[in-house]
């Protein structure tokens, strides 16, 4: 089996030892990277980390009805998993979406695995890697009380490797599924601060923890195990003003997108600037964040099997997602602002055969850090 899946990359940049501390309202905690032993901290040590982008939403991301060998089972993505930490990979990652029946459309039907589940399930499959859940911390029943006590826990299972990307979810449809009109953009990340500060006290507090605050109550709360590096790696993915605000303040890795859209001459001239913008906000707050990307990756033997793959998947075009695809539902999401509704794939500038990754042979498959 090869890895034929979306790869994530990220630069990394901080002497090992030196212990930040940010603070946020409710509380001030070490970041997660503080702790030379955590995995995080292990990854660090290098200055480029490569990560899987696992297809447990539809199997992939191109609508194209070419055939496919990825799926979005969970015997294909665990093996996935295993296969990249065999490799030498840091970290895999989770999608998460809630969508009406049929999905996108064609292609993208909708298919799914649940991201905090299914990377939960897969703590107990591997030893090394990294495995990083897509949560929407303001859906339907989610109290900081339940997340905490389950991050906590798995946080133990996988000795230090679990880790969550906190969403506010920017899609219509997902909040009306919970029965609400979509919350105000920025006022979604105001709620988000106030339940990870709450979340992070019921991490860090040796006695009980009670509060009440504008959304939650807690009344003599507490959380046991403790998170064994202070608390699980937090992520984000954003790139609105309010949206990088919070990961100036709570976040140690924030997913990010091209600011100019998906083409890759555009992205590689605007993403600097972005990098160091959402950086300069954390140390405007005494902390230091990184920066992950998405790109598309394909590998052939040979740069003209790879055109060939590439120009297939576009010639095969699914006229049932099509014109809008990604588009189809109403979002506030800053961060694919110019980007292509239909997402099409771009060739990366690099080409790579998965057996040559490893931890002594990496590929610079994006900048940043």
């Amino acid at each position: 089996m090869t890895i034929a899946a979306s790869l994530i990359a990220f630069v990394a940049g901080l002497p090992l030892g030196l212990v930040l501390v940010g603070s946020a309202p409710g509380g001030i905690w070490e970041q997660r990277f503080d702790f030379p032993d955590s995995p995080l901290s292990q990854a660090l040590r290098q200055p480029l980390m490569l990560g899987l982008f696992l297809p447990i939403q539809a199997g992939g991301w191109g609508a194209s009805t070419l055939p496919r060998t990825t799926d979005w089972g969970f015997d294909y993505n665990a093996a996935l998993v295993r296969q990249a930490e065999d490799l030498g990979f840091d970290l895999v990652f989770g999608r998460s979406q809630w969508l009406p029946k049929g999905g996108y459309g064609g292609v993208l039907n909708g298919q799914a695995l649940d991201s905090f589940i299914s990377l939960a399930a897969m703590a107990a499959i591997t030893q090394r890697i990294m495995l990083i859940s897509t949560v929407h911390v303001l859906y339907g029943p989610w109290h900081p009380l339940h997340f905490a006590i389950f991050g906590a826990t798995l946080d133990h299972i996988a000795k230090g490797r679990w880790g969550v990307n906190v969403v506010t979810g920017h899609r219509s449809v997902e909040h009306e599924m919970f029965g609400w009109s979509r919350i105000n953009h920025d006022h979604r990340y105001e709620l988000a601060a106030e339940f990870l500060s709450v979340v992070e006290r019921l991490w860090s507090e040796t006695e009980n923890f009670s509060y009440e605050g504008s959304r939650w109550r807690l009344q003599d709360a507490f959380v046991t195990p403790k998170p064994a590096f202070g608390r699980p790696v937090i992520v984000n993915a954003t790139g609105s003003d309010a949206g990088i605000d919070f990961a100036a303040r709570y976040s140690d890795i924030v997913f990010m997108t091209s600011p100019t859209g998906s083409e890759i001459e555009s992205a590689l001239a605007s993403l600097p600037a972005h990098v160091a913008r959402i950086k300069a906000a954390a140390r405007a707050r005494g902390r230091e964040i990184r920066t992950l990307i998405n790109p598309m990756v394909f590998c052939r033997e040979t740069e003209s099997e790879t055109r060939a793959y590439y120009q297939a998947i576009v010639d095969h075009a699914d006229p049932a997602t099509r014109p809008r695809g990604f588009g189809r539902f109403d979002g506030d999401a800053h961060a694919w602002r110019g980007a292509p509704s239909t997402m099409d794939p771009t060739i990366v500038r690099w080409g790579v055969r998965s057996r040559s990754l490893d931890r002594r042979n990496r590929l610079p498959i994006a900048s940043g850090g």
